[in-house]
C-alpha cells in the first residue's frame, strides 16, 4: 500500500520554503514562508586544509537557526521536535499514516541522488533537510527539491539520517493547524539582528551580516597576506576556479535562492507593507548577481592584472551591496 500525504512537489524559488510550504498544503505563499524563517542573512568563511585547496562558503540566507523550526514557529503551527539514537521509523510511519510529513536532517551527500561530496572534509557537517512525504512498503518517497519524490529503501535513507553527525535522527513532525497571526515582526527583527549582529556571541561573528560582508571585500582586495584572495585563490588556474566556482554558486545555488536571496526577501517584504526596504533589497540584488556573473565568466588562466581586476570589482559590488542593505535595515527599523 503506498501512503502519500500531499502531491504537491518541486522547487519554485527557494528548497527549504517550497519543502515547509507543500508539507503544510501549499497554503501559504513561498515568499512568506522564507520570510518568515528569516529570509536572508551573510556568512562568510575559507576552509583552508593541508593538501588541498581552500574551500569558499558563503552563506547568504537566514542562518545559523534551522529554516524549519523557525518558519513553523512564526507561522504559529504546532510541531514536535525529536532526536534519539536510532532512527524512529515507528513514529515516521505513524505520522505519515495521520497525514503529517515527517521533516528530516540527513547528510546530503549520503543520498544517492546527490552522490558523494567532493569536499570530503565536509561530509556530515552540514544539514540538509528534507521531508519523507510518504512510503510504499519499505521504501520512502522522499521530497528534495524534484517534481517528484524520491524513493529509496528505509535502510539506505537511515544511513543518510545517521551520517549528519549534528543533527542525527532529527524529526520534525507539523501536528495541527496554525495558531493565531504570523508573526512577521518578529521575523523582520531577527533578520535585521542577523545582518547587524552579533549572530553568535563570540570570536566568529566577525564572520557574519556586514562584518562578514565586510570582511569578504578586505580579502577580496588583499594582495599582501595569505588570507588575501590574491594568494589563495591567485597561484594556478585550478585554485582560481576554485574560488570563483564557489563564489558563482554560493550567492545563486548553495544555501541561497538566486541573487543571494535578496529577490526573494524583497518579495516578502513588498508582501507585508515594506515596499522601501523591499526596493533597496531588490537593488542589492543586482550587485550580488553581477558579482556572481563575474566569477562565473572569469577565464582561469586569467594573468595577475586581470585576476586583480576581477577581485576588485567583485569587491566593489560587495561595497555597493554593504551600503545598499545598510539603507534597508535602517528603513525596517525606522
Amino acid at each position: 500500500m503506498t501512503v502519500l500525504v500531499y502531491e504537491d512537489f518541486g522547487t519554485r524559488r527557494h528548497r527549504e520554503a517550497s519543502l515547509i510550504r507543500h508539507a503544510l498544503g501549499s497554503v501559504h505563499d513561498e515568499e512568506l514562508v522564507a520570510g518568515l524563517a528569516g529570509g536572508i542573512g551573510f556568512m562568510y568563511f575559507v576552509f583552508a586544509y593541508e593538501g588541498r585547496l581552500p574551500i569558499v562558503s558563503i552563506v547568504a540566507q537566514a542562518h545559523p537557526e534551522p529554516w524549519v523550526q523557525v518558519a513553523l514557529g512564526r507561522l504559529g503551527v504546532p510541531y514536535e521536535a525529536t532526536r534519539a539514537m536510532n532512527p524512529r521509523w515507528g513514529r515516521v510511519r505513524a505520522a505519515l499514516d495521520a497525514g503529517q510529513p515527517a521533516f528530516c536532517v540527513v547528510d546530503r551527500s549520503s543520498l544517492p541522488w546527490h552522490g558523494p561530496d567532493p569536499d570530503a572534509e565536509m561530509t556530515g557537517t552540514d544539514p540538509h533537510t528534507v521531508v519523507i512525504a510518504g512510503y510504499d512498503g519499505d521504501d520512502l518517497l522522499v521530497e528534495d527539491g524534484a517534481e517528484t519524490p524520491y524513493r529509496i529503501d528505509r535502510e539506505r535513507f537511515g544511513a543518510a539520517w545517521t551520517a549528519h553527525r549534528k543533527g542525527r535522527h532529527q524529526l520534525i513532525v507539523p501536528t495541527g493547524p496554525a495558531e493565531g497571526e504570523p508573526d512577521v515582526e518578529g521575523a523582520i527583527a531577527s533578520t535585521v539582528l542577523h545582518l547587524t549582529g552579533p549572530v553568535l556571541g563570540n570570536e566568529f561573528d566577525v564572520n557574519f551580516g556586514f562584518s562578514g560582508m565586510e570582511k569578504l571585500a578586505a580579502q577580496l582586495r588583499d594582495d599582501s597576506t595569505d588570507a588575501g584572495w590574491e594568494r589563495r585563490f591567485g597561484s594556478t588556474p585550478e585554485a582560481f576556479r576554485a574560488g570563483t566556482g564557489r563564489l558563482y554558486a554560493c550567492l545563486e545555488e548553495n544555501w541561497t535562492a538566486p541573487g543571494a536571496t535578496r529577490p526573494l526577501y524583497a518579495d516578502f517584504l513588498d508582501l507585508v507593507g515594506r515596499p522601501e526596504a523591499a526596493a533597496l533589497f531588490r537593488e542589492s540584488a543586482g550587485h550580488w548577481s553581477e558579482l556572481a556573473a563575474l566569477a562565473r565568466d572569469a577565464a582561469p588562466e586569467a594573468g595577475p592584472g586581470e585576476r586583480r581586476d576581477l577581485f576588485e570589482a567583485c569587491a566593489q559590488r560587495v561595497d555597493r551591496c554593504l551600503d545598499l542593505e545598510r539603507q534597508a535595515v535602517r528603513s525596517l527599523t525606522s
